[in-house]
């Protein structure tokens, strides 16, 4: 069984144990909810926007989940940093 997180607030929804508050017993597979249930944490995202938790990483740099691509390579953020008088 898999589990998938919402990039917004890292609500994990697992799929052995559901969501019973939410009407979604255990077992029962994130392929089976509806595609426009929302996060029941911060309810802005559509459950299309959950990812397999294993496409995460945390960026050590600040805190912030960076999801991978689900078709490429992991995404990375390179903080932009400027020089006192270098013009930027």
């Amino acid at each position: 069984m898999a589990q998938f997180i919402c990039p917004n607030c890292e609500y994990v929804y697992d799929e052995q144990d559901g969501n019973p508050r939410e009407g979604w017993p255990a077992g029962t597979a994130f392929a089976d909810i509806d595609p426009d249930w929302t996060c029941p944490d911060c309810g802005v995202r559509e459950q299309v926007d959950f990812l397999p938790i294993e496409e995460f990483e945390r960026n050590d740099q600040d805190g912030n989940i960076i999801a991978a691509e689900l078709r490429g390579t992991p995404q990375t953020t390179t903080p932009q940093t400027t020089t006192p008088g270098d013009g930027s």
